[in-house]
This record gives C-alpha cells, sequence and structure tokens, in this order.
C-alpha cells in the first residue's frame, strides 16, 4: 500500500514513518489524555484551523479580537468558521473549492 503525508520532499522515510505512528496513535482511547481533543481538529471539514489566542489579551501590539472575549459562544464558533474559511481561501485555494463544493451540494450558499 501506499499513503501520502503531503507533496513535499523528505531525507528519508524515518520522518514519514513517524507521521503516519503519531496519526494511527492519537485514536486510540486515551492517549490524548482528553476524549474531547478528536471533535475539533485543526483540519477538519476541508478547512483549516482559525487563529489561535492566549493571554495576555494585547501581546506586542496585538489585540485578542473582543468577540473571543465576551463569552457569546454562538459568536465564538462563528468568528472562528468566518476565520477558517478566510484562512483555507487564501492559503490552500484547493482545499476552499472542495469546502463550497460540499456546502453547496447541502444547500449551503457563500
Amino acid at each position: 500500500e501506499e499513503f501520502s503525508i503531503g507533496d513535499y520532499v523528505l531525507s528519508g522515510g524515518e520522518i514519514a514513518s513517524i507521521i503516519l505512528i503519531d496519526t494511527c496513535v492519537r485514536l486510540i482511547p486515551e492517549v490524548l489524555g482528553n476524549k474531547n481533543s478528536l471533535k475539533s481538529e485543526s483540519f477538519q471539514n476541508h478547512l483549516l484551523e482559525y487563529p489561535q489566542y492566549t493571554k495576555p489579551s494585547n501581546w506586542m501590539g496585538i489585540n485578542v479580537p473582543g468577540v473571543l472575549l465576551d463569552g457569546n459562544h454562538m459568536k465564538i464558533s462563528d468568528w472562528r468558521l468566518k476565520k477558517s474559511v478566510e484562512k483555507t481561501k487564501k492559503v490552500r485555494p484547493d482545499l476552499y473549492e472542495i469546502y463550497v463544493k460540499k456546502n453547496k451540494e447541502q444547500g449551503w450558499t457563500h
């Protein structure tokens, strides 16, 4: 069998093997420590992950967006989806096209 971990060249098969092992092992129950960790991945539904922020809320002139601080989980989810779509469209237009196509098939319009 042949598996792909992406389109790039490595110096040997060891790194690719480690990546394949890690992607499989993390699916074993209790390996991640929190079973909810698999519910929301950094890459899912053909979208890249939204930006991540941490404390302090202002670091070197970079501010955490207010929507992430107000506690409204619906608005936070909407913001995350919007940022994921924007990033994917900019960085991985191939994935963005798949995302748009899949959602149009389900009646979603962008």
